[in-house]
């Protein structure tokens, strides 16, 4: 059975950090695409960081390059998502996602949209406020 479990959401003041978690189970990340997501209320959901199948590149949004690093642990088989400088507009849902069809080896994380992905979490929350 394949799952994505995030943990690490919580409450922080502004300037703080946060490092969520999400481990998988039921396959690997290595060779798959892997994406942050987030969603705040009445807003629309954007991608903030991803690792590309392919070559293994990073991206991260303009609203939080900088501030958020994304990586992989294989040996855990957990991604992370490391979150410093958080401020309020950060407030979110924070959801992980897997890709590991063979169609977006050659395509850029950043292109691939929340539902071509194959797995999704049930998210975490994150609140930043003082």
């Amino acid at each position: 059975q394949v799952q994505l479990v995030e943990s690490g959401g919580g409450s922080v003041q502004p300037g703080g950090s946060l490092r969520l978690s999400c481990a998988a189970s039921g396959f690997t990340f290595i060779n798959s695409a892997t994406a942050w997501f987030r969603q705040a209320p009445g807003k629309e959901r954007e991608g903030v960081s991803c690792i590309s199948m392919g070559d293994g590149s990073t991206f991260h949004a303009d609203s939080v390059k900088g501030r958020f690093t994304i990586a992989v642990d294989n040996a855990k088989n957990t991604v992370y998502l490391q979150m410093n400088n958080l401020q309020p507009e950060d407030t979110a849902i924070y959801y992980c996602v897997a890709g590991v069809r063979r169609r977006l080896y050659d395509r850029s994380c950043p292109d691939v949209s929340w539902y071509e992905y194959d797995y999704w979490g049930q998210g975490t929350q994150v609140t930043v406020s003082s």
